[in-house]
């Protein structure tokens, strides 16, 4: 017909919404008014025009399948399609605006790992670049000391290694402000890059004097960054909820190629 594009299935989609598809959810926390689950890195968590099906919501919403009809999972914050680790899902409206209220305010904290190359210290310490897009990829976001919107990580250096001539280090970071692709920017703008990142890393592994080390830095697939906790207060409860995510798989094994440590906490079954 004159004017149409597109399959039957896409028209279903546009007109009602992402569709429910069976997927594997590891769920960490359940009840009434929240979900939280531990996304792997490599699912994408919003359907959008490339990734329409397959994504986290979609699996969410087979979930929900048997809810009762005042509740549907919506999703308070985004991970990055090859970031792993918590995500928190509202069952209700309620629940969703609650949540809001209190990232906004500052109440609801969630913390990273990453493994970047370079030597990061112990001390605390912050970083407050401001964050705009790029203006020449829309798609990525630049750090900026003056022009963009503010935005505020927490981090401190876990361990290092010496891997000459580059070094390494296991960084935990607090996000204060939600912006796209916060940490990954923050930690490159000061010299810090993640490890793997596609977009805002750099190859420090052919500085790595040793091969074997070098070759399992290359071969990463995907930016060594894991929302690892959440600390939220329960919108109806008002609860102090504790949330954690084990360190997923791929990352023990560069942590444990390395040298530097796997975090204490909950770990994966084997």
């Amino acid at each position: 017909m004159a004017g149409s594009s597109g399959t039957p299935d896409d028209e279903r989609r546009r007109s009602h919404g992402p569709a429910a598809e069976a997927g594997p959810l590891d769920v960490l926390y359940e009840d009434e008014c929240l979900l939280v689950v531990d996304k792997p890195a490599g699912v994408v968590v919003h359907p959008a025009y490339k990734n329409a099906t397959g994504t986290l919501l979609n699996a969410l919403l087979w979930r929900a399948r048997a809810w009762p009809a005042a509740q549907r999972p919506s999703i308070v914050g985004r991970l990055d399609k090859l970031t792993s680790g918590i995500v928190v899902v509202a069952k209700t409206a309620g629940a969703h605006a609650a949540l809001q209220r209190a990232m906004a305010a500052g109440d609801a904290v969630k913390e990273y790992l990453a493994v970047v190359y370079g030597r990061v210290d112990a001390a605390p310490d912050e970083i407050t670049l401001r964050m705009r897009h790029d203006p020449d990829d829309r798609r990525k976001m630049q750090a900026s000391p003056s022009s963009g919107a503010e935005s505020l990580t927490r981090f401190a250096g876990l361990a290092r290694v010496a891997a000459p001539k580059a070094g390494l280090s296991l960084v935990g970071c607090t996000l204060v402000t939600g912006r796209r692709h916060q940490i990954r920017v923050h930690l490159a703008a000061r010299g810090w890059p993640i490890v793997g990142d596609p977009v805002y890393g750099a190859p420090h592994w052919s500085r790595i004097s040793d091969p074997a080390l070098a070759g399992a830095l290359r071969a990463f697939p995907r930016q060594a960054l894991h929302a690892r906790r959440v600390a939220l207060t329960h919108p109806a409860t008002g609860a102090r909820l504790l949330l954690e995510a084990p360190v997923p798989r791929d990352l023990e094994r560069l942590l444990t190629v390395s040298g530097l440590p796997i975090p204490p906490g909950r770990r994966r079954s084997p």
